[in-house]
């Protein structure tokens, strides 16, 4: 069977090796840190008491119509770890709680009762969101300018009240995105929205892991895909051409050789890694995500998450008996400059308008994740930059949330760029596989 090499051991690749092994294909994915998931990950931490832990970088999540990403989980075995949520909390300063869940309402009037019950909209703000919400199910994948407009024109267009567009479409799609309303494509907020909300009837539920995100992709899934090897701590410093093909890469001194390659790495590494391929990211950014963990003395909620309105902290995720919560903010350029005193000061403050039991609780440790570059930012005109996955060369393609996937920057964008590449390394062996799964609709 032909031999492929990937490089780099995110969603992207470990997709791409997944799919590949299970088919027959020897792959050897190399990965430079001792760990795998990319920026979807868990690393060790000791804190100020002394007891190692292991934690995530940032509390990753995926909806139920994330079809690829699921799909991924199953071939690891460990899709039963993920759980899943049919209600989303939206709380508002001095704590009053709204829920949002399905009904019995087929899609797309399946949130409609529930929607029409939350008490932190009013009326007005309720008509304006389900006017939009009809013109979603209208425009998406029909209007072309949706690539060259930014979510809140969008928005504005559809006459949306300041409410609505703040404590709705900005608390659901900052956080699926990864960027602004005034930065992020119209095409992008569209997408989520109808695959999301309204495609179908459990599309919107939400899925955590219930373990670490690194035990995820443990040594011990890999184990029953005998034709696929880990290499940990293996850094590619260079893609090696000849005669017209990829013909291997440099890696510690040593090169490795495959009949065909992946480079599943942030597209910022392409022009190091392989400069023959000239590709040009000019007017391309970058997205960070600010990850605060908190562990209090004693339990400050029995919700299992919620989204937090009108401050700067989006979410919290309850990880252990409401004692350590994950807080997370999407989009955070506000926040690189601060200090990790001041960020765990904003976080603790801002949760105690809205979990009173925070108030009385002592905050015995404390820790902050500044993911830089957690996306690319879903600009306006973008799409149209994203590369397919192949290249000029034959043998070499390309994966990662960045590529042409069809989705946003998400998890679900990544597992598809991998699922691609790996179509098409099938192809041009002379075997053409399909491992991507259609979206719900």
């Amino acid at each position: 069977m032909p031999r492929v090499i990937i490089v780099g051991g995110g969603l992207a690749g470990l997709a791409a090796a997944a799919a590949l092994g299970e088919a027959g294909f020897e792959v050897e994915l190399l990965e430079a840190r001792p760990f795998l998931g990319g920026r979807a990950t868990s690393f060790p931490w000791t804190g100020p008491d002394g007891e190692p832990r292991l934690i995530d970088n940032c509390q990753h999540v995926l909806l139920r119509c994330c079809a690829n990403l699921l799909d991924f989980y199953e071939r690891l075995g460990v899709a039963g770890r993920i759980r899943f949520y049919r209600e989303f909390y939206f709380i508002e300063p001095g704590g009053r709680v709204s829920v949002l869940e399905g009904g019995r309402l087929p899609a797309p009037w399946h949130l409609g009762p529930s929607f029409l019950g939350v008490k932190f909209l009013k009326l007005q703000d309720k008509v304006a969101v389900v006017r939009a919400l009809a013109a979603v199910r209208g425009e998406y994948r029909e209007r072309e300018e949706l690539d060259r407009m930014t979510m809140l024109a969008w928005l504005e267009e559809k006459r949306q009240t300041r409410r609505a567009i703040e404590r709705f479409w900005r608390q659901v799609l900052v956080s699926a995105v990864n960027e602004e309303l005034d930065r992020m494509g119209a095409r992008y907020g569209l997408q989520v929205m109808w695959l999301g909300l309204l495609a179908s009837a459990d599309g919107y539920q939400m899925g955590v892991p219930a373990i670490p995100l690194g035990e995820l992709y443990r040594a011990e899934a890999w184990n029953r895909m005998e034709r696929v090897r880990l290499r940990m701590r293996a850094a590619v410093d260079r893609v090696i051409f000849r005669s017209g093909r990829a013909g291997g890469v440099a890696s510690g001194g040593e090169t490795a050789t495959a009949d065909f390659y992946i480079l599943a790495v942030p597209f910022e590494r392409l022009a190091g890694l392989a400069p023959e391929l000239g590709m040009d990211f000019a007017g391309w950014e970058h997205s960070p995500i600010t990850g605060i963990h908190l562990w209090y003395d004693r339990p400050v909620t029995d919700l299992p998450h919620a989204t937090l309105l009108d401050r700067t902290i989006q979410w919290f995720f309850n990880k252990a008996d409401g004692r350590y919560l994950q807080v997370v903010v999407s989009a955070s350029r506000k926040l690189l400059e601060m200090a990790r005193s001041e960020l765990i000061e904003l976080a603790h403050g801002e949760l105690a308008e809205f979990l009173p039991a925070v108030r009385s609780a002592r905050l015995e440790r404390a820790h902050v994740i500044k993911e830089v570059h957690a996306t690319f930012s879903a600009l306006p005109g973008l799409e149209a930059l994203r590369p397919p996955t192949r290249t000029a060369f034959e043998n070499l393609f390309l994966a990662g949330d960045w590529t042409r996937s069809g989705w946003p920057p998400t998890m679900e964008g990544a597992v598809r760029s991998g699922y691609l590449a790996a179509e098409a390394i099938a192809a041009a062996s002379g075997r053409p596989l399909r491992f991507l799964k259609p979206d719900p609709a």
